[in-house]
């Protein structure tokens, strides 16, 4: 499959993971074979990471978390820069994501859950805080998601502003 087919696949997948090769073989027009074939060799080369369900956990109940961006300032050290403590902060099991960022007066942001905004804040200031290259951290803490990966949460194709008439 030339490459921009691969794209073609690709973002098949990304906007409905749960698609088989067959309907993505008819999306494409190609034979269901060369899709599998296709798909098994991104999985292979870890171009396809995994393929996560996006769940809006706003609805469910008994789902107590909260989740926080973290920015983290470091100081990078020489031959690794900022992986090496990036890759110490990957290993939390608290940490949903680290980014490295630019244009921004940080260099980190960290996407954390905890069950409460005390456990995050126990998280930066025992374990977060204290690693070697960690210069500061300021946290925000997400209070509603609108939209995430490119879904909406809220279908918001009503108008809700009152009629107003003379």
């Amino acid at each position: 499959m030339n490459r921009e087919r691969q794209l073609e696949l690709l973002r098949l997948l990304e906007e409905d993971g749960r698609r088989t090769a067959e309907q993505i073989a008819r999306l494409m027009a190609v034979p269901v074979a060369e899709v599998e074939e296709t798909i098994a060799t991104l999985e292979r080369e870890k171009v396809i990471v995994n393929y996560p369900a996006l769940i809006n956990w706003e609805l469910v109940d008994d789902h107590p978390y909260v989740t926080a961006m973290i920015d983290v300032k470091v100081t990078p050290k020489r031959d690794v820069g900022f992986d090496e403590v990036a890759d110490r902060i990957c290993r939390f099991p608290e940490v949903q994501a680290v980014y490295l960022m630019s244009g921004v007066s940080y260099d980190l942001s960290v996407v954390l859950e905890g069950k409460t905004m005390r456990e995050v804040a126990t998280f930066v200031s025992q374990k977060l805080a204290t690693l070697d290259s960690v210069v500061s951290t300021a946290t925000h803490f997400i209070l509603k998601r609108y939209k995430h990966d490119g879904i909406q949460f809220e279908d918001r194709d009503e108008d809700r502003r009152m009629v107003v008439t003379p």
